[in-house]
């Protein structure tokens, strides 16, 4: 099983290479079901291995002009005082609510990328969020951060993208920024009442770190929506999973279900051009202007 963690690590910086986030959607899931840690201790490790991979993730957007420095500072700065207060408050909620909360926080994220984000002109030079905003969603997501070991990256990409109108690629590098900052400070909360499995963690790190570089290098040649859809998908189906484990059998299934009817739903109406969900499927009428 140690093997198997170390190795599906992998794709854990794969996806904050790609996406700039995603990495604690996995990592939490890895560490609690594959790796059998207790719900803290698997939070606890997974700000080290996201704040981690994330930084070095963000060293190769950095290069390639990718990252919004004022930005993901102020965001960043902002969001390790939230992740640091979280990571304190956690010792005294039971790690079963944590993880539920955890699930609840991919269903809302997993929409939001569902959903998509607002047209961005890739030509246009990169707005600034106003400092007062940044700093209070900064907060928010660096709470929730420091509680479940969401590093935030769908909850930060979603804000620079749909609000602050950067471009896909300027806002993965820049929430990896972002994340890295959070990551560390929610762990620093976490390290007052958890022990972690030094050396677990840094064989997780050490493999997420290798996908972080080939995810890195994949932004350029794979579609940003196509692959944020797919992985939206995707961390909707894993909620089911620990809504399972967690709450029941009965909570998990019905959770499948309905992500299985909306699967399907959104992939007919990708293929016919008056569907009336097809706003909800991510189309935003592109498909029937094609037409």
């Amino acid at each position: 099983m140690i093997a198997l963690t170390v190795g599906l690590a992998v794709l854990v910086g794969v996806s904050l290479g790609l996406l700039g986030g995603g990495g604690s959607i996995l990592t939490v899931p890895l560490l609690a079901y594959v790796a059998g840690m207790d719900a803290k201790q698997a939070i606890a490790t997974s700000l080290l291995v996201v704040g981690a991979t994330s930084a070095v993730g963000a060293i190769s957007h950095a290069r390639a002009g990718r990252v919004q420095w004022r930005t993901g500072l102020f965001f960043g700065v902002a969001g390790m005082a939230g992740a640091y207060g979280g990571g304190l408050l956690a010792r005294f909620i039971p790690g079963s609510v944590l993880l539920i909360g955890f699930a609840a926080i991919m269903i809302a994220t997993a929409v939001a990328m569902l959903r998509g984000r607002k047209d961005v002109d890739p030509g246009a030079a990169p707005s600034s969020l106003p400092v007062g905003k940044v700093v209070a969603e900064g907060l928010v997501v660096g709470l929730v951060t420091g509680l479940v070991g969401a590093g935030g990256g769908f909850l930060v990409v979603p804000a620079l993208a749909l609000l602050g109108g950067l471009p896909m690629p300027i806002a993965v590098g820049t929430s990896l920024v972002v994340i890295a900052m959070k990551s560390f400070a929610g762990l620093a909360g976490y390290l007052s009442s958890v022990q972690i499995d030094w050396v677990l963690a840094g064989a997780v790190t050490a493999a997420a770190l290798v996908g972080a570089l080939i995810g890195a290098r994949l932004t350029a040649v794979i579609d940003p929506d196509s692959l944020r859809k797919a992985f939206g998908w995707f961390v909707l189906a894993m909620s089911s999973v620990i809504l399972w484990q967690e709450v029941g059998p009965a909570v998990g299934a019905a959770t499948a279900a309905v992500v299985g009817i909306a699967a399907a739903t959104s992939l007919f109406c990708a293929r016919y051009t008056k569907c009336p969900l097809a706003r909800l499927a991510g189309r935003r009428g592109t498909t029937a202007a094609a037409t």
